[in-house]
C-alpha cells in the first residue's frame, strides 16, 4: 500500500504544488505516494458557503467553524481510516525527524490546513487532531507547512531517494547537525577540499566528519547536544 496524503483546506488548488516536482513529484507519477486536497468550503453554510464566524468572547479575526470542519473532516476520512490526523498549528508538537520518520512509515496521513485567527477548539477535541508545528512563527495558513511535513515524509519512502543512506546521514538523524560537504573542483577561489577527505583513508574521513558534525552542532545548535533523540 502506497504512503497516502488527504489535505483538507480552503485553498486545494495549492497542492500538489512544489510536491509535484523533483523527488515528491516524480515518485508521485509512480504511485510511491498519493495526494488528494479536499475543500473544506464545500461544506459551508448557505448560499456563500461561509467556513467561519466571530470568536465568541470577542477578539480579532475569525474562527474556523467546527461544525464546518467536522463535516469536511468526516466526509473525507472513513471513521476506520488508520491515518494519523494533523492539524498545522505554531502552538502544536514540534515537527521533528524522529516524528517525521514514524509518520514516513505509516499509511499516510489527514492534514488539516487552518485559516483565519484559528480552529473551534471543540472539533480539534472532537475528531482526534494532532496539532503540528513546524517553527516558532505565525504563517498565513496551513497550506505550507503542510508541505513541509509531506516533503519531509515522502523522501523518507522506500525508492523515492537514489541511495538508501541520503537519509541517514543527515541533520538532525543523530541530534547532531550534518557535516559539510565538497565536491570537485579541487581548489576553488584559493579555497581547497580539506587533506582528509582526498586521503582514501575511510576512518580519517569518518572521524574528520564525525568532528565536524558535532564542532557545528556546538557553534549553531547547542540546544541539540542537551536532548535526545526526539
Amino acid at each position: 500500500m502506497s504512503f497516502s496524503a488527504t489535505i483538507l483546506t480552503l485553498y486545494p488548488d495549492m497542492f500538489p504544488g512544489p510536491l509535484g516536482m523533483s523527488l515528491s513529484g516524480d515518485a508521485l507519477a509512480r504511485g510511491v505516494w498519493s495526494l488528494e486536497a479536499r475543500n473544506i468550503r464545500d461544506h459551508g453554510l448557505g448560499r456563500h458557503r461561509t467556513v467561519d464566524d466571530t470568536p465568541a468572547g470577542g477578539g480579532p479575526g475569525m474562527v474556523l467553524r467546527c461544525d464546518v470542519l467536522g463535516a469536511a473532516i468526516d466526509d473525507a476520512v472513513p471513521a476506520d481510516d488508520p491515518r494519523p490526523k494533523l492539524l498545522m498549528s505554531p502552538r502544536g508538537k514540534p515537527l521533528t525527524q524522529a516524528y517525521v520518520r514514524d509518520l514516513a512509515a505509516g499509511p499516510g496521513v489527514v492534514i488539516v490546513c487552518g485559516r483565519f485567527e484559528g480552529v473551534d477548539e471543540r472539533v480539534i477535541e472532537a475528531r482526534g487532531l494532532q496539532e503540528v508545528s513546524i517553527g516558532d512563527y505565525v504563517l498565513s495558513g496551513g497550506e505550507m507547512a503542510a508541505m513541509i511535513v509531506l516533503d519531509a515524509c515522502v523522501r523518507l519512502l522506500p525508492g523515492v531517494m537514489g541511495k538508501e543512506a541520503s537519509g541517514t546521514e543527515e541533520s538532525f538523524e543523530s541530534n547532531r547537525l550534518e557535516y559539510p560537504h565538497y565536491t570537485r573542483p579541487r581548489e576553488w577561489e584559493g579555497r581547497p577540499i580539506p587533506d582528509v577527505l582526498l586521503s582514501g583513508n575511510h576512518a580519517m574521513i569518518e572521524r574528520w566528519r564525525r568532528e565536524e558534525s558535532e564542532r557545528i552542532t556546538r557553534e549553531r545548535r547547542p540546544d541539540l547536544l542537551k536532548t535526545g533523540r526526539d
